[in-house]
């Protein structure tokens, strides 16, 4: 329905490292202190990066779309959070193609207040993901994957 529902912030600089100083200092409110090293390794590492985008969705949107079609009220939340995704991961394949490396972070419940007031989002923005990227530090790790049988049906 060309809800157009995403948003992005793109942050820099100073605005950059600003944001995982306060992820960091959230966390440093919830991690015991004796586990809190990898906690403030792993903030840091993304700190190191060039850049964060912060993916948003625009719940005024959805809810305007809800009332409009009623029918559909309860997907809208579901088609937003679909088209976010795209969003991330068209973004993310675009920076892997200019030799970048990015990583998917969901801090969002700990950090969006603080981050809306920084900033200056409108209280109708949804913090999603946030992205950071830079030069890659070393290949993704292994994973393991379920069988394809398990996941995937065919039928011919």
């Amino acid at each position: 329905m060309n809800s157009q529902s995403a948003r992005i912030v793109v942050l820099f600089g100073k605005h950059h490292d600003r944001l995982w100083d306060i992820t960091m200092e959230a966390l440093r409110k919830i991690v015991p202190p004796h586990q809190f090293d990898k906690t403030e390794n792993k903030i840091n590492s993304f700190k190191s990066g060039y850049g964060t985008i912060l993916f948003y969705e625009d719940k005024s949107v959805i809810e305007s779309l809800q009332e409009k079609f009623t029918l559909y009220k309860d997907n809208f939340p579901i088609w937003s959070q679909q088209s976010n995704g795209m969003h991330q991961f068209i973004i993310w394949t675009a920076l892997e193609a200019e030799g970048l490396g990015a990583s998917l972070q969901h801090y969002n419940e700990l950090i969006e207040s603080d981050v809306r007031n920084e900033w200056n989002i409108p209280g109708n923005w949804q913090l999603i993901a946030q992205m950071p990227f830079g030069k890659p530090t070393a290949a993704p790790g292994k994973k393991e994957f379920k069988p394809l049988e398990e996941r995937i049906k065919y039928f011919e």
